[in-house]
């Protein structure tokens, strides 16, 4: 026994140093928070596998939670100080006082700055910021659908790439009424979807301050679009169906074939390869022109990195691993998602689960990624984005209905956008 004693006193040094282990591995475990659409997470899981085999010592979980507990869950737990080492979010600019710059532990910073340079605002907690917070994990770009099976049976030939907003409006009268479906057209009732035609219509949006502003470029899209309303080009229904901001989408319309373009995005690509099936032949088009771009609003989900973290050395290694070319190639083509990534968009991405109408609808998105304005990447990172777009919903739908002219809209969408600017910033 005595012997025994002696024997464990003097093996101390190597015991403490033998029960440490476990805990230096638990201080490199990563915990991802993330949602899905499709198959998101289960694709990060497994690339999550290959990040561990060439970091040993390094453990990612990946939680896969409802959508619902990124949006209301995890703010509740990063203000209380809790919360994961990374997760993926959709709400990017009002968690950013939460996110950790990760630029020190990267590779290669400029990469970042290269093919995701775009987007990198989005994530940052002031506009004087340089800190690199995380990545998009995809895009997301409004933009339109069109019934091809109307347009072949009315024998009218679709616009091309670079056609107008008016181009399309007449070949879609003429379809509607060679085809007697209700409606040549709608859009979502969304301020949001209405933002990238005003935009290619030349509203700036911002003034030089960088603060909200309506000017001459958003009045031609509301009078263009009010005027589409009152000579039945649009269908009534999905505007003037609902009151105050309430969003509506148009693409219930598009898949009972009740109009023959719709001004949705590609987030509904799956519902729609899903829903219409054989029915008909749908495409996917480039954003029409106005005289000043021809525009639509990116969005889109990102992978940031949290001040929550025991180990944002790990953290930003994995993060990096994530957006490295190759890997976000598998991500997005995986899971059917448009690449946030500048080099992936110009390449172009195979997408090998997707039907050839969705991967033809896919390639047109990504295409697009290079048309957007950059008012329009700003428009979707301003944290106050919210009081135009409903004011915008609200006030031209009024116009619609007639209860007030397009230029009354115009003046009552100022007013309520100033007001909820200043309630904002209370």
């Amino acid at each position: 026994m005595r012997q025994n004693k002696t024997l464990t006193a003097g093996a101390a040094f190597a015991l403490t140093t033998l029960l440490a282990a476990p805990v230096a591995t638990n201080a490199a475990e990563i915990r991802v928070m993330c949602y899905q659409d499709g198959v998101e997470c289960e694709v990060t899981a497994e690339q999550a596998k290959r990040f561990e085999a060439q970091n040993p010592g390094t453990k990612v979980i990946v939680d896969t939670v409802p959508y619902k507990t990124i949006v209301e869950q995890l703010p509740v737990q990063l203000a209380a100080g809790q919360g994961p080492d990374i997760a993926r979010v959709t709400d990017l600019g009002g968690l950013s006082k939460y996110y950790l710059d990760i630029a020190p532990h990267l590779k290669d910073a400029k990469y970042f700055e290269a093919n995701f340079g775009a987007t990198l605002p989005w994530l940052r907690p002031s506009a004087t910021d340089k800190g690199i917070y995380g990545f998009m994990s995809q895009l997301t770009m409004t933009g339109p659908f069109v019934n091809k099976t109307l347009f072949e049976q009315a024998k009218v030939a679709m616009p091309g790439p670079k056609a107008t907003w008016d181009e399309w409006v007449d070949a879609a009268r003429k379809v509607a009424k060679a085809t007697q479906v209700p409606g040549a057209m709608a859009w979502d009732r969304s301020g949001h979807r209405f933002a990238g035609p005003a935009i290619s219509y030349g509203a700036k949006i911002f003034d030089a301050k960088g603060e909200l502003v309506l000017d001459d470029g958003y009045k031609t899209a509301v009078n263009k679009f009010v005027g589409w309303h009152k000579d039945g080009a649009m269908l009534k229904e999905v505007w003037g169906g609902s009151g105050g901001s309430t969003y509506a989408d148009s693409i219930g319309e598009f898949k009972n074939a009740r109009v023959t373009m719709v001004l949705s995005g590609s987030w509904q690509i799956n519902r729609l390869q899903k829903d219409i099936g054989t029915a008909f032949d749908w495409v996917a088009v480039p954003n029409p022109c106005g005289p000043a771009a021809c525009s639509g609003i990116p969005g889109g989900a990102a992978w940031v990195a949290l001040k929550t973290s025991k180990s944002p050395k790990e953290v930003g290694m994995f993060l990096d691993f994530m957006a490295q070319e190759a890997n976000y190639a598998e991500f997005v083509g995986r899971t059917n998602n448009i690449p946030a990534h500048a080099g992936l968009a110009k390449k172009g991405v195979a997408y090998p689960g997707a039907t050839p109408a969705a991967r033809a609808a896919l390639g047109v998105f990504s295409g697009g990624v290079a048309s957007l304005a950059p008012v329009a990447y700003q428009f979707q990172g301003y944290k106050y984005n919210r009081a135009i777009m409903l004011p915008t919903v609200s006030r031209v739908t009024q116009a619609i209905v007639g209860e007030m002219s397009a230029d009354e809209a115009m003046t009552k969408i100022g007013a309520d956008m100033a007001d909820a600017v200043k309630q904002a910033q209370k």
